[in-house]
């Protein structure tokens, strides 16, 4: 059994202190880092037991809040019709450059992180997916994993809602999992159709999954809520960053002068 710790921590970025949540395994030693994007809702109970299991698995999860600068620092917004209107509202009312350079604030304090051994993947769900593939097209980000990412297929990310994404897909590096619900009315089968497209024609290292699932199938409150599918996807997720990040667990460097014995 692995002990998690969290904690949060507020970083600067051009538009203000961004509440950023940690989770990690309490045990000494060095963990692959991982930038973990929240849906609309921010930080909510279903994102932090996904950031808790990944924590569990042997990483430093670093989760921030999407729209620090129109909500409260720990503002989460309800999982109802209110909620939904104001996190969709603040999606296309941030600027699409505070959103990256809010990935680049994370990524740059995970890569400094005492536990963490400099080895950094992405993953998002919904609006998250999207910045997580956002976020993985800075090179220090060696896998990302996006849950239905919303609005990439039409341009829809940001102020202006012309956001480009997938114009700049060939700037990824790293390695992607990218896993969609077929029953989710948000990315229809021509979206699917068109975001596979872009990603092969940029020549992208990408897995492909379609799942019988709605939208936020993942997340483990409601009635959409599929079990099953969000134990392989999560579990398809930990596969990947133990492969390309490698596994954790590893002792740090001691410190002072050291002197090789033969």
């Amino acid at each position: 059994m692995t002990i998690i710790d969290n904690e949060f921590t507020d970083l600067a970025t051009p538009t203000g202190p961004m509440r950023t949540h940690l989770f990690r395994p309490a045990a000494p030693g060095k963990y692959p880092g991982i930038l973990l994007y929240s849906e609309i809702f921010q930080v909510t109970g279903p994102i932090r037991r996904t950031a808790a299991f990944l924590a569990g698995h042997g990483f430093v999860v670093a989760v921030p809040e999407i729209y620090h600068e129109f909500e409260p620092a720990g503002k989460v917004l309800a999982y109802d019709q209110p909620g939904a209107t104001r996190g969709n509202e603040l999606k296309t009312t941030k600027e699409l450059a505070a959103y990256d350079a809010d990935a680049r604030a994370v990524l740059a304090h995970l890569a400094q992180h005492p536990q963490c051994t400099g080895q950094l993947g992405t993953i998002g769900i919904c609006i998250g997916g999207h910045l997580a593939f956002r976020a993985a097209m800075n090179p220090s980000v060696l896998a990302g994993v996006c849950f239905y990412a919303t609005d990439l297929h039409k341009h829809g990310l940001g102020k202006g809602m012309k956001d480009d994404s997938l114009a700049r897909a060939s700037e990824i590096q790293g390695e992607l999992l990218m896993i969609w619900g077929r029953q989710d009315p948000h990315i229809p089968l021509e979206g699917r159709v068109k975001v596979h497209a872009a990603l092969g024609a940029a020549g992208l290292n990408f897995t492909w999954h379609e799942f019988n699932g709605a939208h936020a199938f993942l997340r483990d409150e409601g009635t959409r809520y599929d079990p099953e599918l969000a134990s392989l996807g999560l579990g398809l997720a930990v596969s990947l960053f133990r492969r390309k990040l490698g596994e954790g667990d590893l002792r740090a460097a001691p410190s002072g002068p050291t002197e090789t014995k033969h």
